[in-house]
C-alpha cells in the first residue's frame, strides 16, 4: 500500500511529540495507530518523541511501546517492522523539559531531514494541556508546528473562550486541530457521500420527509478509572457537546461548496448557529444504580451518567423536525447509530389489521461501528392472500465489499489528516464556544438526575421524552451475521 502515501500521506517527514507517551489513551490508541500509519507507507520516515512524567528513558520507553503493540495492535509486529519502528522513537521525562524536549526534537530533525514537520500530539489531562502548551513554546517548537487537542475544549462557555485565548497566544487556529475521534470513524464520513452524493436522498433530506432524526450511543461501560475526571465532567460534557453534536452537524449541514475543510466547517459552524438553546425541560439526566460507590465518587454526587435531550435546528431544512440524542453508562448494549425516521404516508387504502404503520415508520439506519453498516426498513406484503404487510429491510455492511481490511481505525486517520493539515474533521473554536453557548441554560439549571438499573436502557423518562415516537434501540431485528466477504471483481 506504499503508493497510496503518495496520495493521502503528508508532504513532509513528520516529527511526533507525544505527550503522555505512557498513558492509557498512548497504549491503546496512539502507539498502535502510529505503528500502523508507518507500516502502510503513510509516514515514511518520521520519528516519535515521547514526552510523560515517568523518569524513564529511550529504551524503556520502546518496551513499552512493544507491549503496546502486542496488547492492542491490529496485527502484532514482524521483528523486521519492530526493529523499524523502535528506531524511530525517542523519550525525554517531563522533567527534563523545556530544554531535554528541545534537544530531542532537533535529533529527531537531522536524523529525518531539514524539512520536517512537528506535530505535538496532546494526551494529556485537560488541567494539563495548557501546561503542555507553555513546555512547547518554552522549548522553540511552537513556530510552523501542529498541535492536536484532546477534548474536553472547556467545561462551559468561559473556560472554552479562556482556553482559546491562552491557545491563541502560542498557535495560529490553523495549526490547532481539536480531535473528535467519532468523527475520524469511517461511517461518520460515509454520511456525507450517503447524503450527497445519491440522488435518491438528497433531495428528501429535509422537513418536508424526515420526521425526526435519534442519535443514540449507549455504552455497557461504566466509571472505570476515571472518577477523577467523570466527576466533575458527566455525561453531557464528556459526550454531548465533543461528539453527538458533532455528528449532528454531519447530519443536518447544507452541501459545502467544495470537498474542502473550510467549506465543510462553515456548513457545520451554521447548523451550530441554528441551534436553539438546550431547554432543560426537554433533558433527562440519569446517574446508574452504584455510581456513588464507585471509587472516587462523592457518596452524593449528582453528576449524570446517562443524557437524553430533544435539541431543534432553527433553519428552512429543519423547522420543526426534533432530534433526539442520547447516551450514558451502564446499559444494556454499546451501540452507536445514527437513525433517520421519515414521515408516514397515508394509509386509508389498506384494510383494518393490514399492519400498516404498526412497526413505527421506516427507518434509514447507520452503525457508527469501525465497519460501516447501513439499514434501510420499510413495508413490504407478507407472502399469501389477503392483504398483510411486513417490516423489512436492507442491509448494507463494509465486509460485503472486501475492503474491511483497508478502513482506518479513528485515531490513525485524525493523526493523518493533522500531518497533512486537513481541518475537515476536526473541531473550530468557533462551533465548540457556539455549542458551549447553546449549553449554558442546562448547565445553570441541570434537571435532577433520576437513578436507573445497570443493563437497563435508561429511567422511564427517556422514553416519555421521545413519545409520541420510539427509541430504535433495543432493534426488534437485529444486523443481520456478517458473511463472507464479497470477492473484488
Amino acid at each position: 500500500m506504499v503508493h497510496q502515501s503518495t496520495r493521502v500521506g503528508p508532504r513532509y517527514p513528520q516529527v511526533v511529540v507525544l505527550f503522555g507517551a505512557t498513558g492509557d489513551l498512548a497504549r491503546r490508541k496512539l502507539l498502535p495507530g502510529l505503528f500502523r500509519l508507518v507500516c502502510l507507507g503513510f509516514v515514511p520516515g518520521g520519528r516519535i518523541v515521547g514526552v510523560s512524567l515517568d523518569k524513564i528513558d529511550a529504551a524503556a520507553f520502546r518496551d513499552i511501546a512493544r507491549k503496546a503493540l502486542d496488547e492492542f495492535a491490529a496485527r502484532k509486529p514482524t521483528d523486521a517492522e519492530w526493529a523499524a519502528f523502535a528506531a524511530m522513537l525517542d523519550y525525554v521525562p517531563l522533567g527534563e523539559c523545556p530544554g531535554g524536549l528541545k534537544v530531542a526534537a532537533a535529533r529527531a530533525v537531522e536524523a529525518i531531514g531539514a524539512d520536517a514537520r512537528l506535530v505535538h500530539y496532546l494526551s494529556v489531562p485537560p488541567a494539563a494541556a495548557l501546561a503542555a502548551v507553555r513546555t512547547i513554546e518554552e522549548a522553540g517548537l511552537a513556530a510552523e508546528s501542529r498541535i492536536i487537542m484532546e477534548k474536553p475544549f472547556g467545561v462551559d462557555l468561559a473556560s472554552a473562550k479562556s482556553l482559546n485565548a491562552e491557545l491563541h497566544k502560542v498557535f495560529d487556529e490553523e495549526q490547532i486541530f481539536r480531535i473528535d475521534h467519532f468523527l475520524g470513524k469511517e461511517p461518520a464520513q460515509n454520511i456525507l457521500a450517503f447524503r450527497f452524493a445519491n440522488g435518491l436522498f438528497e433531495p428528501i433530506w429535509n422537513r418536508n420527509f424526515i420526521d425526526h432524526v435519534q442519535i443514540d450511543v449507549p455504552e455497557t461501560l461504566g466509571l472505570g478509572m476515571r472518577a477523577a475526571f467523570y466527576e466533575p465532567t458527566g455525561a453531557y460534557r464528556d459526550m454531548v457537546v465533543t461528539h453527538l453534536f458533532q455528528i449532528l452537524a454531519f447530519v443536518a449541514m447544507e452541501p459545502p461548496t467544495e470537498l474542502a475543510p473550510g467549506a465543510i466547517g462553515e456548513e457545520k459552524n451554521k447548523v451550530f448557529r441554528s441551534m436553539g438553546t438546550i431547554d432543560p425541560a426537554a433533558v433527562v439526566r440519569g446517574q446508574y444504580q452504584g455510581y456513588r460507590a464507585e471509587p472516587g465518587v462523592n457518596p452524593e454526587s449528582d453528576t449524570e451518567t446517562l443524557v437524553a435531550l430533544k435539541c431543534i435546528i432553527d433553519n428552512w431544512r429543519w423547522a420543526g423536525v426534533p432530534f433526539y440524542l442520547r447516551t450514558g453508562k451502564r446499559m444494556a448494549e454499546s451501540q452507536r447509530i445514527i437513525s433517520i425516521a421519515f414521515r408516514e404516508p397515508p394509509k386509508s387504502m389498506f384494510p383494518a389489521g393490514s399492519g400498516v404503520g404498526a412497526q413505527g415508520p421506516d427507518h434509514l439506519t447507520f452503525d457508527l461501528a469501525d465497519i460501516s453498516k447501513v439499514s434501510l426498513s420499510f413495508y413490504g406484503k407478507r407472502p399469501g392472500p389477503g392483504m398483510r404487510l411486513d417490516k423489512l429491510s436492507l442491509q448494507f455492511a463494509m465486509q460485503d465489499t472486501g475492503l474491511a481490511g483497508d478502513v482506518l481505525e479513528a485515531y490513525e486517520r485524525l493523526i493523518l489528516d493533522a500531518m497533512r493539515g486537513d481541518h475537515t474533521l476536526f473541531n473550530t473554536a468557533e462551533g465548540i464556544e457556539r455549542l458551549w453557548e447553546i449549553s449554558t441554560p442546562l448547565l445553570e439549571n441541570p434537571p435532577p438526575v433520576r437513578l436507573y438499573e445497570q443493563g437497563s436502557w435508561g429511567p422511564k423518562s427517556v422514553h416519555q421524552l421521545i413519545a409520541p415516537h420510539a427509541w430504535r434501540l433495543p432493534f426488534e431485528r437485529a444486523w443481520r451475521k456478517e458473511g463472507p466477504p464479497a470477492k473484488k471483481a
